[in-house]
């Protein structure tokens, strides 16, 4: 990725086009698609579009049984067990599905938390950077022979325009000498999981793998289960009677560019750019824009290879 790349390039979709817009006329018979987290929220909206054009969908979930259940009238969809903050979890997954000898065509890495109290999983991990990021580096990991296999996959990265809250902060990741703060976890998180898709497209290119990151929007989803409402009218999201601000998303327009950086032929031979709004993002910067656009530090090439390594540390895995 380029500066000059990282700017939008006319679509023909924009803001409130829906997954099922940006489907129209694809057929995805014979792919085979992973959505993490596709069992609510967007991720269910962007599973029933996937699964409308043809594909076959498996959504690996933290609740099986929940996910089945939501999951009801969504024909053919396989679901399976993963946690994306148990790294065990995250390796019996993945070596399920590569033992099905299935190439495997999308991973959308749809699935996080977000402004949650401070957590601690595994060896003493934040759990948003541990949950949103690293969950989904191990797993992308764990299902790179899959990936290689398909000779043409995509990996989309699912961030958002909290990335410009923080950078990731390599001397302290996990908070051990600075105040939690949930908001500067979470934006964090999101900016890992911007750069985790630059890297990742960098050294998947020779097997054929691109990656991108996108911000799916604001929307009102179960991603926000943590936050008083007190908070959420505070920040203009919603009124005191409960009445979401018009400019949110509908969920199903909320999956969409997901879905489109997914499946998009107009991104054939493309890759490690950030989108929003069914389109290349514009590279923005620091504090001329918090609801759109993408802000030098996450799409940073330098960066993005450090975290690849920090990750390789925290994981001992490595794939590309």
């Amino acid at each position: 990725m380029t500066a000059d790349q990282q700017a939008p390039f006319g679509s023909g979709f924009g803001y409130r086009s829906t997954a099922a817009d940006v489907l129209e006329g694809i057929d995805l018979k014979g792919k085979n698609v992973i959505v993490t987290g596709g069992y609510s929220g967007i991720g269910i909206e962007a599973v029933k579009a996937l699964v409308a054009a043809d594909a076959s969908v498996t959504v690996p979930a933290r609740r099986p049984d929940k996910a089945r259940e939501e999951l009801a009238n969504v024909p053919g969809v396989e679901v399976a067990e993963l946690d994306l903050a148990d790294l065990k979890s995250v390796a019996r997954f993945a070596a399920s599905y590569v033992a099905s000898a299935k190439p495997l065509h999308i991973l959308i890495n749809n699935a996080a938390i977000m402004a949650n109290p401070e957590t601690r999983v595994g060896p003493n991990w934040e759990s948003q950077f541990a949950t949103n990021h690293l969950g989904h580096f191990a797993l992308v990991a764990g299902l790179a022979p899959a990936l290689k296999a398909a000779n043409g996959a995509r990996v989309v990265s699912v961030s958002s325009t909290g990335h410009k809250l923080s950078p990731v902060v390599f001397e302290d990741i996990h908070y051990g000498s600075r105040p939690y703060n949930k908001w500067s976890a979470y934006g964090q998180a999101k900016t890992a999981n911007s750069l985790f898709a630059i890297e990742l497209d960098r050294r998947g290119q020779a097997h054929g793998v691109r990656a991108f990151a996108i911000h799916p929007g604001g929307i009102m989803t179960p991603l926000q289960r943590y936050l008083p409402k007190e908070e959420m009218i505070a920040a203009g999201w919603m009124d005191a009677d409960g009445n979401v601000n018009e400019r949110f998303k509908t969920v199903e327009q909320g999956a969409a560019t997901e879905t489109w950086a997914a499946t998009s032929p107009q991104l054939n031979g493309k890759g490690g750019l950030y989108c929003e709004d069914c389109d290349v993002a514009q590279l923005t910067q620091p504090g001329t824009s918090r609801t759109s656009g993408v802000d030098p530090h996450a799409v940073d090439g330098d960066a993005a290879r450090r975290l690849w390594q920090v990750s390789v540390e925290h994981t001992g895995l490595d794939a590309f």
